[in-house]
């Protein structure tokens, strides 16, 4: 089974710095887009930043400048670099991975999520 776990959240106040990570394990072929998701209180779950394989990156646009997407293939690790936080960053961070498995004598695909870390910007 595949096992996406973050790290790196917790309370930050306004202006400072933050960084995720997401280690992926399991059964994986490969894995192709990865990226960061957050659901502030009573709202929905919402892109912040995707990475490809290849190192594309794309951003929502209340984090560009100020967060930092990257990846280790090596490692199946993505980071997100948190910089300049406000109040209404605060949230919970998921991992999410498109990741290709063994299935048998086949490769199947699929979407998997992390458990999600807290990130509270409060003075």
């Amino acid at each position: 089974q595949v096992q996406l776990v973050e790290s790196g959240g917790g309370l930050v106040q306004p202006g400072g710095s933050l960084t995720l990570s997401c280690a992926a394990s399991g059964s994986i072929f490969d894995i192709n887009v990865m990226g960061w998701y957050r659901q502030p209180p009573g709202k929905q779950r919402e892109l912040v930043a995707s990475i490809s394989s290849g190192g594309v990156t794309d951003y929502a646009d209340f984090v560009k400048d100020r967060f930092t997407i990257s990846r280790n293939n090596a490692k199946k690790e993505v980071y997100l670099k948190m910089n300049t936080l406000k109040p209404e960053d605060t949230a919970v961070y998921y991992c999410h991975a498109d990741i290709r498995t063994w299935r048998g004598a086949g490769l199947a695909g699929g979407d998997y999520w992390g458990q999600g870390t807290q990130v509270t910007v409060s003075s």
